[in-house]
């Protein structure tokens, strides 16, 4: 048997998951002129787990898998435009030291308007630990970023600065910068990823960066120190920055006080929180939904049933938009406690009001009131349900 026909043998169309990676990845480092004949009788296998797994392995025997995009591309037209696929060729290339063929890419890519992730330059992990190496490497990757202009130069940039964030090589994402331009998105990446860390001074220090070169920090620039801050219990300090950022000029945004309001709520300090929305809507900026449901989630939980109700109704004077929800919501944690009277009467309360109750909830709450043998309330209900439809 020759070896054309070995490989043939090799390729079984029932192979799928795990098991067709080792096969594919073998057929595309044969790099034989039957390699798309042999790739199409796993085509049923391919998703993009495989892919990427074919790609690591591709990766770390130093073979070429432009052969093998070309075909995924062919094969699976709607992943012809993925940016995690595209990502995962130029990393592959960029592995084997073609870049020949990433330029050739890149341009493609950016005709079509495909952006790049972090993914695209994981194969500079190996030599970013020498700062000279990966100096060279990060430059050679930017000149081609520039050169090919586009989308894949912007996200490029942006991925090229969040892979390098992620591997701690912070010194060479200053330098992405000084080859390119500072940018407050970028400063943001680096802020996310020193409060990955725990490195909050290292991140509140990014702030007085930003402002040496004329590169504003905005709500996301705080917010990323916020939600650290709070996700490890440093309530005072969050307080604190929250005060210096107003005090600087900087508007907080919905977000930021969702973040301080939603850890406060988690350690119970309700009324605390209360005050910064109270705060929040001096501002004038209007509680998001997402808000909203902590607050009813946190006096419910905390057995504050009264409060609760009594903030949707508040809300719902203040923030129409939000009535129907929160009703809902409120009317749903009474259901799933087994208080299905209670629940009943939120329905009843925001029919009255002429709201709409979320259609699922209303059914569970019927058939609650059927299981335990309320019939006469389940028969009420749905009569003011009815009502509601037909006089809309």
């Amino acid at each position: 048997m020759n070896a054309r026909t070995s490989s043939r043998s090799n390729v079984d169309e029932s192979l799928t998951g795990s098991e067709s990676v080792s096969v594919i990845a073998e057929v595309v480092a044969k790099d034989g002129d039957d390699l798309e004949e042999l790739l199409d009788r796993v085509f049923q296998s391919l998703n993009l787990s495989v892919i990427s797994e074919t790609f690591r392995i591709s990766n770390s025997n130093r073979v070429s898998g432009v052969r093998f995009f070309r075909w995924v591309c062919e094969r699976r037209s709607g992943l012809s435009r993925s940016s995690k696929l595209c990502s995962l060729v130029i990393d592959n290339v960029g592995a084997v030291g073609d870049y020949e063929s990433m330029l050739v890419l890149l341009k493609e890519f950016s005709e079509k308007k495909i952006c790049l992730t972090e993914k695209a330059f994981g194969f500079l992990s190996v030599c970013i630990r020498d700062h000279e190496l990966g100096s060279c490497a990060v430059k050679r990757v930017v000149d081609m970023l520039n050169s090919v202009g586009g989308s894949c130069r912007n996200s490029g940039v942006h991925a090229l600065i969040k892979m390098l964030c992620i591997a701690d090589a912070f010194p060479l994402t200053m330098y992405v910068m000084e080859l390119t331009e500072r940018r407050t998105s970028y400063y943001n990446i680096l802020i996310w990823a020193q409060c990955r860390g725990g490195n909050f001074q290292e991140a509140h220090d990014l702030i007085d960066v930003m402002k040496k070169f004329n590169c504003e920090p905005n709500a996301n620039s705080y917010n990323y120190i916020f939600s650290s801050l709070c996700k490890n219990k440093w309530t005072v300090d969050a307080s604190n920055l929250l005060e210096d950022m107003e005090e600087l000029g900087f508007l907080p945004d919905e977000i930021t006080f969702e973040v301080v309001i939603c850890h406060l709520c988690r350690l119970g300090q309700l009324d605390l929180a209360a005050e910064y929305l109270k705060h929040m809507m001096s501002k004038g900026l209007e509680p998001r939904l997402t808000t909203h449901a902590i607050f009813i989630k946190g006096y419910f939980y905390g057995n504050r049933l009264q409060e609760a109700y009594r903030y949707v109704v508040d809300a719902g004077d203040k923030q129409r938009c939000s009535e129907n929800m929160n009703y809902s919501l409120l009317a749903s944690l009474f259901q799933r406690s087994r208080r299905v009277v209670e629940a009943r009467q939120v329905l009843n309360d925001m029919i009255g009001r002429g709201l709409r109750p979320n259609f699922s909830v209303y059914m569970k709450v019927m058939k609650d009131l059927h299981r335990l043998g309320m019939g006469d309330m389940a028969v009420d209900l749905k009569s003011r349900f009815m009502k509601l439809d037909a006089s809309n």
